[in-house]
C-alpha cells in the first residue's frame, strides 16, 4: 500500500513538473511573440504634417496640401517601403498655436517632417526652438530672410520659395528698370515686413535711389485708415508703391485705392502675399484694370503654354487624385501647389537615398544628411534641382535655399483671375 502511495506521489510530481515546464514554455513563447510584435511595431508608416493657417489663409494652405498629395500620389504614397500620409494642423496664424503643433510633432513617433505655410511670423518666433529640437521643417512659402539662417550650426529648416534677401531686391530692380525713381514702402508691421524694409532699402542704395518714405500697418487694417495712408503716400511725391502684405490687408489697400479718385492712384509692385487668398475674387477684373498692379512670383505657370511633359503629367495626377481638382483652374493658388510639389519631390528623393529604419530620430538625421547631399538631380516644375541644399554654415547663407533670383518673375492677374508671368 505504501508502495502504491509512493508511485502516486511520483506521478503527481511528474505531472506537476510537466505542467510547470509547459507553463514556462508558454511564458517564453508569449515573451517571444511580444518581442516579435514589438520589433514589427516599429512604424511602417510616417506622416508629413502641415502646420499652416487653414482658417484665415485657407486657399494657400490647401494649395500646399494639394502639391504634397500630388507628389505622394506619383509614388502611391509609398517611399522606401514605408507608407506616407498627410496630417493637417491649423495654427490659425497664431505663433503660440504653431508652437503647440510643433511640440505635438516632436512627441509623435510617426511625424517625420513638417511643412510650413504662408506666414513667416510663426517660423521667425520659433526658429531657435525648431533647430534646437531638431524638427525637420520644409518651407514652401514663408519668405522672411532669417527663417533659413540659423544663429548656430544647428539648422533644420529648408526652403523652396522666394527668399526676401533677394525678393525685395528683385522687386526694386524691376521697378527701376520700368523707370520708377521715387518708391514708397508700404509694409505690414511684422518680422516679414521689417526684413523686406532692410532688403528693399539696400537695393535702392545700389541705384542711388532714396525711398520717399515708409508706412507700417497691422493685420486687420480698415479701409478708412488705408485711404489715409494712401493719401499720405501720394502727397510724398512717390511714383510707385512697394507693398508687402498678405491677401486680407492687400485687398483693403487695393479697394481703398480703387475708391479714391484717379489722381490718388499709384502703380503697385507687390510681394506675393496678396496671392495667398481670394484676392482676385474679391477684387474682380473690372476693379483691377483701374490700377497698375504687379507682384513677384516664381517661374512656373499652368496657364501659359506650352506645358512641359512633366507639367502635363503632374496636372493629370492632380486631377486623378484630388477630388476638388478638375482642371488647372481649380488649383487656386498655384504658387503653394508648385513649391510644395517640388519640395516633396526633393524630400522623396532624399528618403529613397537615405532609407528608413523605423527609428524616427535616426531617420530624421539620415534624411537631413541626404537633403544636403543628393546624388541625383530632381526634376521639378520650376526647374531641375541639382544639389538644391548644402550643409549649413554662416559662411554659406544660401545653403538651405533651393531657389535663386533667376527663378523669379513679376506677374499679374488676367481677366480670368489667372496669374500671367511677365517675361
Amino acid at each position: 500500500m505504501m508502495e502504491i502511495d509512493s508511485q502516486r506521489k511520483q506521478l503527481l510530481l511528474t505531472k506537476r513538473s510537466f505542467i510547470q515546464r509547459l507553463l514556462l514554455f508558454v511564458a517564453v513563447l508569449a515573451c517571444y511573440v511580444a518581442m516579435s510584435q514589438s520589433i514589427s511595431a516599429k512604424p511602417s508608416h510616417y506622416k508629413i504634417v502641415i502646420d499652416a493657417d487653414f482658417t484665415g489663409s485657407v486657399t494657400s494652405s490647401h494649395s500646399i496640401r494639394q502639391g504634397i498629395e500630388t507628389a505622394l500620389a506619383e509614388v502611391n504614397h509609398r517611399i522606401a517601403d514605408y507608407t506616407f500620409s498627410v496630417e493637417i494642423k491649423d495654427h490659425r496664424a497664431n505663433s503660440r498655436r504653431s508652437k503647440k503643433n510643433l511640440e505635438s510633432v516632436i512627441n509623435d513617433p510617426q511625424s517625420l517632417v513638417v511643412f510650413s505655410g504662408l506666414h513667416s511670423p510663426p517660423l521667425l518666433a520659433h526658429k531657435d526652438f525648431i533647430n534646437q529640437s531638431q524638427v525637420l521643417l520644409l518651407d514652401p512659402w514663408a519668405a522672411a530672410g532669417p527663417i533659413t539662417r540659423s544663429k548656430s550650426n544647428e539648422n533644420w529648416i529648408y526652403r523652396l520659395s522666394i527668399d526676401d534677401r533677394s525678393a525685395g531686391g528683385f522687386i526694386g530692380k524691376k521697378a527701376y528698370q520700368e523707370g520708377f525713381r521715387r518708391p514708397y514702402l508700404l509694409l505690414e508691421d511684422t518680422g516679414w515686413g521689417r526684413s523686406n524694409e532692410i532688403n528693399m532699402l539696400n537695393v535702392l542704395k545700389t541705384f542711388n535711389v532714396e525711398a520717399k518714405g515708409v508706412s507700417w500697418f497691422n493685420w486687420g487694417i480698415g479701409k478708412n485708415h488705408a485711404k489715409l495712408i494712401l493719401r499720405q503716400i501720394k502727397q510724398s511725391g512717390a511714383d510707385v508703391i512697394f507693398l508687402v502684405a498678405n491677401a486680407p490687408e492687400g485687398k483693403v489697400f487695393v479697394q481703398a485705392m480703387v475708391e479714391l479718385s484717379h489722381e490718388f492712384n499709384l502703380p503697385i509692385r507687390s510681394h506675393w502675399g496678396i496671392t495667398g487668398g481670394d484676392f482676385p475674387e474679391v477684387i474682380p477684373h473690372q476693379q483691377r484694370k483701374k490700377i497698375d498692379l504687379q507682384f513677384i512670383q516664381t517661374r512656373f505657370s499652368f496657364v501659359q503654354r506650352p506645358h512641359s511633359e512633366l507639367a502635363a503629367s503632374v496636372l493629370e495626377v492632380a486631377i486623378s487624385h484630388l477630388p476638388e481638382v478638375r482642371s488647372s483652374d481649380d488649383i487656386k493658388t498655384v504658387t503653394g501647389f508648385v513649391h510644395a510639389y517640388d519640395l516633396t519631390k526633393i524630400l522623396i528623393a532624399a528618403i529613397k537615398q537615405a532609407g528608413l529604419s523605423g527609428d524616427k530620430e535616426q531617420d530624421k538625421l539620415a534624411v537631413k544628411l541626404a537633403l544636403e547631399n543628393l546624388n541625383k538631380p530632381v526634376d521639378g516644375l520650376i526647374k531641375r534641382y541639382s544639389k538644391p541644399f548644402m550643409r549649413w554654415s554662416p559662411l554659406k547663407p544660401n545653403a538651405h535655399e533651393a531657389l535663386r533670383e533667376m527663378d523669379y518673375a513679376m506677374g499679374y492677374f488676367d481677366h480670368n483671375n489667372d496669374v500671367i508671368l511677365i517675361e
